[in-house]
């Protein structure tokens, strides 16, 4: 069968290719009588429409931006964090009509062939840190913004000061008196420490350091630097592995939890993480705050109502900026390194530790 094209839709209403073509791409141009009649057509000879990248070439532009992820989608989907930040970047999307392309990472190899293939104006790289479709993604040699991690000389960036801010976490634990504390870092989902499992191995400093989960890292060097300043020894501060995800991190909070004597204080790399030891405390019977205190990092949607202290950083402003780079490039500095605000929320999940209570 004879592939059909815009010419031979053309020949068949009698009008010109650049007319049929101005049916797909530019309907305004056309009243709306003729138009229809093309698009009939098209449907009768079972016509897809223009190729997407002969037209994007035509165009000179897409109307589609690609957003990259180091997780499945499926992953991304189940995240607070990523939904909220997909939320902004959609809104700036939707205003200026351009369409979003999603791109997990399923195994190897695929992502890199989608991203290969993509037709797109731009990407945003979510959460990235030394993730090879990182490369992938500048080989394409188009506009680029990377959220949260890395940063990429000449390439924008969005961001909040992790270390900071979980520093700030850390200091209010232990300036209510904890000094017993334990924490629960994150990693991804298709990450791994070497060698260990996610709920098999406590985490050094070391491997801490070596975590290629820049948020992650920052976050740990940040418990790190609150802890140091108090004079807690580092070593012997439990860190456990786990990944942002509530069922596994369950399992991380366990073993934390298990310990004798058990912490009075449990510091969560992310509210998804505090939820899970949430859970394993009520599971327990472990009250919070008067017998464990815990604090998260996001302020997802769910931590105000569960009362959780938290850091909050601004995750659907973080996709509205982001999109306003790649779709706005500023002139005057083509590669902004945009740092937003956070700030401590003190819910009903932090207080004194039993022992000062007792003694005061």
């Amino acid at each position: 069968m004879e592939r059909v094209t815009l010419q031979t839709i053309a020949d068949r209403v009698g009008v010109s290719r650049t007319t049929v073509s101005n049916a797909f791409s530019r309907p305004d141009q056309l009243k709306q009588e003729l138009r229809q009649r093309i698009m009939e057509v098209a449907e009768e000879l079972d016509y897809p429409g223009p190729n997407p990248a002969a037209r994007t070439l035509r165009r000179g532009r897409a109307g589609v931006i690609g957003v990259v992820f180091t997780e499945t989608l499926s992953y991304a989907f189940a995240d607070s964090y990523a939904v909220g930040f997909l939320r902004g970047l959609a809104r700036v999307a939707e205003q200026s009509g351009t369409g979003l392309h999603l791109i997990g990472w399923p195994s190897p190899g695929v992502a890199e062939e989608v991203i290969g293939d993509a037709v797109v104006d731009g990407f945003c790289l979510f959460s990235p840190e030394a993730h090879p479709l990182v490369e992938t993604v500048l080989r394409r040699r188009l506009p680029v913004v990377t959220v949260d991690h890395p940063y990429v000389p000449g390439v924008p960036f969005v961001g909040i000061e992790d270390r900071a801010a979980a520093s700030e976490a850390a200091t209010c634990l232990l300036e209510l008196g904890h000094r017993h504390i334990a924490i629960i870092a994150a990693q991804p989902m298709a990450a791994q420490v070497p060698g260990r499992g996610h709920e098999q191995a406590w985490l050094d400093i070391d491997l801490a350091a070596a975590h290629r989960f820049g948020a992650g890292r920052a976050r740990v060097a940040g418990y790190h630097d609150a802890c140091l300043k108090a004079g807690l020894s580092w070593s012997e501060i439990p860190i456990h592995p786990t990944t942002n995800d509530r069922e596994i991190a369950r399992r991380a909070a366990a073993r934390i939890l298990d310990l004798d004597p058990r912490p009075t204080a449990v510091i969560a790399a992310t509210d998804e993480i505090a939820f899970g030891v949430m859970d394993v405390a009520a599971q327990r019977g472990i009250g919070i705050p008067d017998e464990l205190s815990v604090v998260g990092f996001d302020d997802v949607p769910a931590a105000e109502p569960a009362g959780l202290t938290t850091v909050r950083q601004p995750i659907t402003e973080k996709g509205t900026t982001a999109g306003r780079l790649l779709l706005e490039p500023s002139r005057d500095d083509p590669a902004p390194c945009v740092l937003m605000e956070h700030r401590l929320i003190v819910r009903r999940t932090t207080a004194p530790p039993p022992r000062t209570k007792r003694n005061s």
